[in-house]
């Protein structure tokens, strides 16, 4: 259990530390706070265009707008439950989205040609060939956000259908697919459902996702101090489909997680930049904090959600 000590020593690291984003999504999840100061707060980031940069995902300092970076916003507006779509953030997000700004044949790219101007992680770095594996995450995610809210008839929600096609279509047969991939396949099966799009075999494919999600969590816990893949990336909660099958791994990162926190401090990041540490030590000491901010929030939601933090 996170006790209350530990809990408020959390709390004061991240008060002291974390970013206006970062502290109102703290103050949301953890003390009755608004989501209009979430929704506040997230709009410095977002560009005339509708799209989000200026370095709201930290590792990617570009200000200009890139698909990722617009992803990782409407995350955040999903997990708070906001669906106000009339609201200035979703109509710029739409008006970005039906830009088709950095959408090609593929879907959306994951690095984008701009990145390569600013300081980022060197998985930022531009790279069209990588994006051919890459961009299967984001393409799912953000599909999912078009087939929700754009108008049937337009041209962006075709494309899309297009897309999502594909991506189904590869699932079974396809064994490589980038950093989010499989999170993103997972979402966008649950969303498909959900829309009720028959034409699926969901059982087939949920065993699918069951093996591609067991498979890649890594079960050395000595391992996960380093970037291993670790059960909370797709276990967020018990009523997940994947918890049953990967219950023992579970518990072991829920002690893992109890037993490795700093004292005075939240846990580490698992990664740095590598090889643009040396160009950017400075921005990356600064990323490094914003993330302990954000990834302590996840962490104990995570906790939370199993019945181990006493608040």
């Amino acid at each position: 259990m996170i006790s209350k000590n530990s809990y408020n020593m959390i709390k004061t690291w991240v008060h002291k530390n974390a970013r206006d984003i970062e502290l109102s999504l703290w103050r949301y999840y953890f003390e009755k706070g608004g989501k209009e100061d979430i929704i506040a707060a997230l709009s410095f980031y977002q560009n005339g265009d509708g799209g989000f940069g200026n370095a709201l995902e930290p590792d990617n300092w570009n200000p200009n707008s890139t698909p990722y970076t617009t992803l990782y916003a409407i995350s955040i507006l999903n997990d708070i439950e906001f669906m106000d779509l009339n609201h200035p953030i979703y109509k710029g997000i739409m008006k970005y989205l039906h830009s088709e700004k950095d959408l090609k044949e593929y879907g959306w790219r994951f690095c984008v040609p701009s990145n390569d101007g600013f300081p980022h992680a060197p998985w930022w770095n531009f790279n069209e060939e990588a994006n051919l594996t890459e961009s299967i995450g984001v393409t799912a995610q953000l599909s999912i956000f078009v087939l929700n809210h754009a108008d049937r008839s337009s041209m962006l929600y075709q494309k899309t259908a297009v897309l999502v096609k594909n991506l189904m279509h590869n699932l079974l047969s396809c064994n490589s697919f980038g950093e989010m991939g499989i999170g993103g396949y997972v979402q966008l099966i649950d969303a498909l459902k959900k829309l009720k799009f028959d034409e699926y075999d969901y059982t087939s494919l949920e065993l699918r996702l069951k093996d591609l999600v067991k498979n890649s969590i890594e079960n050395d816990v000595s391992k996960w101090q380093y970037y291993g893949v670790r059960p909370s990336k797709f276990i967020t909660n018990p009523q997940s489909i994947f918890y049953n099958e990967n219950k023992d791994v579970v518990e072991k990162e829920i002690k893992y997680l109890i037993e490795t926190l700093p004292t005075n401090d939240v846990w580490g990041i698992t990664w740095t930049w590598f090889d643009n540490n040396s160009t950017y030590a400075r921005e990356f000491a600064i990323s490094e904090t914003w993330w302990k901010s954000y990834t302590a929030i996840e962490k104990l939601r995570f906790l939370r959600n199993f019945g181990y933090l006493e608040e």
